[in-house]
C-alpha cells in the first residue's frame, strides 16, 4: 500500500541520520507503524499467526472475575502453566484469586490499555468474558450497549491486528420468540428482544465477518444456563438454578422467580469450561462453523426442585418476575448441539442427577468447614 511504503521510506531516512536539508531528524516510534482494522484500507488482509504446536499459548481472559473466568483460568493454568494465563478485570480481585496466578487491571473500553497488555505480554489467545448479563442489561441498556458492543469492537480490532485466537461466548439469549425452541439448531431465525441477546448476535456475526474478511481465528460457543457452586448469581435469567442450592442449604426454603414449568437448557460449569478449552484447541480444519450450540441437560424449576428434594427437605414457592419470565419464554427450551459433537467431539459429563449431587457435595463440604471454623 502507498501509505505503508511512504512511512517505511521516512522511517529509513530517520534511522540513517540527519537529512541533507539540515532539519532535525524525524523519530518514529515503532508502534506507530503498526496497523489495525481501524486504520487500513479496504483491500487489506489479516492472517492469524499460528504458534508452534509445542509452544503453550499465552492467554488473556477479560472479565475474569465473573462466574466463568476464575474457573477457566484454573483449568488453563493446569494445562499451560501458571504464568501463561493472565486474568483481568476492572474490579479488585479477592486475595485467593490474586495469589493464584497473574492478574492485571484491564478495561475493555480503553483501547490503548488493552492493546498494550496484548503486546507487552505477547498474548496469543484472548478469551473475552466481559459482558452485562440479561436482567442487568435490561436495567441499564446504555451501559450494556457500551460494554457488550463497544468493548467487543475493541477486542475484535486488537485480536485481528495481532493475529490472536479469539473466543467470545454467546448464549441461549441470542435467540428470540420467533426462533424454533425445541430443539434450537445452530442456524435459524434469532431476533432476540433483550440488549444482551442483541449484543450476542452482533458478536457472533462480527466475529464471523472478521474471520472471513481479515482471517481472524474467531471461535464462539452458545452457552446454556451455567450452574456453579463457587460463584454467586450475577443477574442472569437462569440464576434461579444456582440460587436454589444456596437457599436450600441455608434455610430449606426457596422462592423461584420463574414459572414452575419453564424449561431451559442448562450445564454444569465443569462441562462448560472443558467445552471452551476443547473448541479452542480444535484443529481449524475440523470446524465447519465459527459459532456452535453446546448442551448438556434441559429442565424446569419444578424438575430441579424434585431432584433436590430427593436429597433434602425443601419448600418451594413461586413469585414470578415478569421481566425475567418474558425473557425465558423467548429462549430455547433445548439446544441441538449435534454439530459440536460431530465436528470436534463434544460430549457432556453431567446430567441432572449428577449435577445435584455434585452441588450438594460442594456445599456440604463448605458447610462442614464453616461449622468447624
Amino acid at each position: 500500500m502507498p501509505v505503508i511504503r511512504t512511512l517505511s521510506k521516512v522511517a529509513k531516512q530517520a534511522l540513517l541520520g540527519t537529512p541533507g536539508c539540515g532539519c532535525q531528524p524525524l523519530t518514529l516510534a515503532v508502534r506507530n507503524i503498526s496497523f489495525s482494522p481501524r486504520q487500513v484500507t479496504s483491500d487489506a488482509s489479516f492472517h492469524s499467526v499460528s504458534f508452534s504446536e509445542t509452544d503453550h499459548p499465552k492467554v488473556l481472559i477479560t472479565g475474569g472475575l465473573g462466574q466463568l473466568g476464575v474457573g477457566l483460568a484454573k483449568l488453563l493454568r493446569k494445562r499451560f502453566g501458571k504464568n501463561n494465563v493472565i486474568l483481568s478485570d476492572i474490579r479488585k480481585p479477592p486475595s485467593n484469586v490474586f495469589h493464584s496466578g497473574p492478574f492485571i487491571y484491564s478495561d475493555i473500553l480503553d483501547y490503548k490499555n488493552l492493546r498494550e497488555i496484548v503486546v507487552n505480554n505477547r498474548i496469543t489467545w484472548l478469551v473475552h468474558y466481559s459482558a452485562l448479563l440479561s436482567a442487568v442489561g435490561e436495567a441499564n441498556v446504555a451501559l450494556a450497549r457500551s460494554v457488550n458492543i463497544t468493548g467487543l469492537h475493541n477486542i475484535l480490532d486488537i485480536a485481528a491486528e495481532h493475529g490472536l485466537r479469539l473466543f467470545v461466548p454467546s448464549t441461549i439469549g441470542a435467540f428470540g420468540p420467533t426462533s424454533p425452541r425445541n430443539p434450537t439448531p445452530d442456524l435459524c431465525v434469532q431476533r432476540p428482544r433483550t440488549i444482551y441477546g442483541v449484543s450476542k448476535v452482533h458478536a457472533e456475526l462480527m466475529g464471523e465477518y472478521y474471520h472471513h474478511r481479515y482471517g481472524l481465528d474467531f471461535r464462539c460457543l452458545r452457552y446454556p444456563g451455567i450452574i456453579s457452586a463457587d460463584s454467586m448469581p450475577g443477574g442472569g435469567t437462569t440464576d434461579y438454578a444456582v440460587q436454589i442450592f444456596h437457599d436450600a442449604i441455608k434455610s430449606g426454603k426457596f422462592e423461584c422467580n420463574l414459572k414452575h414449568d419453564t424449561r431451559l437448557p442448562m450445564m454444569y460449569i465443569d462441562d462448560c469450561l472443558r467445552a471452551t478449552l476443547e473448541v479452542m484447541e480444535a484443529p481449524t480444519d475440523t470446524l465447519t462453523m465459527r459459532t456452535y450450540n453446546i448442551n448438556a441437560m434441559s429442565f424446569t424449576p419444578e424438575e430441579l426442585a424434585q431432584e433436590l428434594q430427593k436429597q433434602m427437605p425443601l419448600e418451594v414457592t413461586y413469585d414470578v418476575d415478569h421481566v425475567r419470565q418474558a425473557i425465558a419464554d423467548s429462549w430455547p427450551m433445548n439446544f441441538d448441539d449435534s454439530n459440536a459433537r460431530k465436528d470436534w467431539g463434544w460430549k457432556h459429563d453431567y446430567d441432572l442427577p449428577e449435577l445435584v449431587q455434585t452441588m450438594l457435595n460442594y456445599f456440604g463440604t463448605d458447610t462442614r468447614m464453616a461449622r468447624a471454623n
